[in-house]
């Protein structure tokens, strides 16, 4: 699956900020890696990649919506999710949901832009 064959936005601006869409762990060859700290640290990696090709850094995050797709995963992600975010902590909803894919996570994030 590629962003390029669905209809939305990876990324689009407004009033100064920068709304980013789900992000889903896919290895370069469509796959997932195993593991719910795999699948963070590559989720949040490709977040940073796209916010840092937007000039900004996880330091200018606001709001973070987490997916999970067992609550059970939830300790061992947040783990993960702190050693991303350490500073300037966004606020952040964590919901446990079925995702469209077989993903364990998905991760969307709104950033303010910098004056």
């Amino acid at each position: 699956m590629t962003v390029s064959n669905l209809p939305f936005s990876k990324v689009r601006h407004s009033q100064g900020l920068v709304f980013l869409s789900g992000e889903l762990p896919f290895n370069e060859d469509g796959s997932f890696p195993e593991g719910i700290e795999a699948q963070t640290r590559l989720t949040l990696m490709r977040i940073a990649q796209t916010l840092e090709a937007e000039s900004l850094s996880l330091d200018d995050v606001v709001s973070v919506t987490v997916y999970l797709t067992e609550r059970s995963n939830f300790a061992e992600f947040n783990r993960i999710y702190a050693s991303f975010f350490t500073a300037n902590l966004p606020v952040r909803a964590t919901v446990c949901a079925g995702l469209v894919v077989d993903a364990l996570v998905e991760i969307s994030v709104i950033a303010q832009q910098r004056a």
